[in-house]
């Protein structure tokens, strides 16, 4: 058996995945016999090794691999032809052109899972694989698993709630949608709390507002938003109602620190990596990492630069004494951010 999954709701590819383990025998065994390899750095050599294995003590043995075929998209702007084999892609090309081969003789017993984030249709891989994916048939699927986006978000919260024989009404769920975003694995255990709190009523907006999570770190990331994107009055605001909740300013500038640093890491990310992999090389999950990759998108290296240089002038001033109070020497480094942005 063949599977491609690929997409940004890494929630519901993962559940997928679930269900097709699901279906293959005992979980324990499953886990003895399962390999899960690094797309990036594996070879065909060590791929046919991994599929031409047999099971230990079970019916089945699955290959994993992760990020490959987003090792074989191509730069904006620097396409090429894919029979020309030039460039990273077409040479990545000629490097697995036996991948199905591979595939097509790997044993009945070999269940081979290809897992990658965002990848395009054109993929020249997936568009060289077309035929031997015609060719099985049956024992072959491809599954796009795009994040939701409103009425499908909406419809995906209710019937989540639904199965955990909770009801939600359409307000709560445009507020929860407003406060956790896209991201179904913050979404889930927003719903799981929820249920267990309305113990068997509706849940309703107050109940959203209660139990929503309004943490330190859901705050620093809401006020280097607004620093991200200009809005230094929403900034300063935000900056206000931390400084009142009993955060110090070194704990302010460290988080401020600790966001931008993650963004310039994800600005330095490779293209094509799993979910997986751009969260063990980042070390955040969930709303975190969602938040991350969606502030670096508006940064470069040179405004992250500007912003880090901004944020050791006011650790100098906290510590120096320059300004009257520290809220000060804050307020100043995010106007002065917000200037070189």
């Amino acid at each position: 058996m063949f599977y491609i999954l690929y997409g940004l709701d890494d929630y519901s590819l993962s559940q997928y995945i679930d269900k097709v383990k699901g279906g293959l025998g005992d979980p324990e065994m499953l886990k003895v016999n399962t390999s899960r390899l690094d797309g990036k750095k594996l070879t065909e050599k060590e791929l046919k090794n991994s599929c031409y294995a047999m099971p230990f003590l079970s019916s089945y043995r699955i290959v994993m691999i992760e990020g490959l075929l987003g090792q074989f998209e191509y730069k904006r702007g620097k396409q090429q032809p894919v029979n020309t084999g030039t460039g990273k892609a077409g040479k990545k090309l000629k490097e697995w052109q036996n991948l199905g081969g591979i595939i097509r003789e790997m044993p009945q017993s070999t269940v081979l899972i290809m897992v990658d984030a965002e990848i395009k249709v054109k993929n020249p891989m997936l568009k060289k694989l077309e035929p031997l994916l015609e060719e099985l048939k049956s024992l072959a699927e491809v599954r796009v698993f795009s994040s939701l986006k409103g009425r499908d978000l909406r419809a995906w919260v209710k019937r989540r709630a639904s199965e955990e024989s909770a009801d939600i009404s359409d307000k709560a769920v445009m507020l929860l949608i407003e406060l956790i975003g896209s991201n179904l694995w913050s979404m889930n255990n927003e719903i799981l709390k929820l249920a267990l709190y309305v113990q068997g009523r509706t849940i309703n907006e107050k109940d959203v507002a209660a139990l929503a999570d309004y943490s330190r770190e859901t705050n620093i990331f809401l006020l280097v938003d607004a620093i991200v994107e200009g809005k230094s009055n929403v900034a300063q605001r935000m900056l206000y109602h931390m400084y009142q909740s009993g955060s110090s300013p070194s704990y302010i500038l460290s988080m401020i620190n600790r966001q931008f640093r993650l963004i310039a890491q994800a600005l330095e990310l490779d293209s094509g990596l799993s979910g997986w992999q751009i969260q063990t090389k980042l070390g955040v999950s969930g709303y975190p990492l969602e938040k991350t990759l969606k502030q670096a998108k508006s940064y470069n290296i040179k405004r992250v630069s500007s912003a880090y240089a901004e944020l050791i002038k006011a650790d100098i001033a906290i510590k120096s004494g320059e300004y009257l109070d520290n809220q000060s020497a804050l307020e100043f480094m995010i106007l002065s951010i917000g200037r070189a942005g």
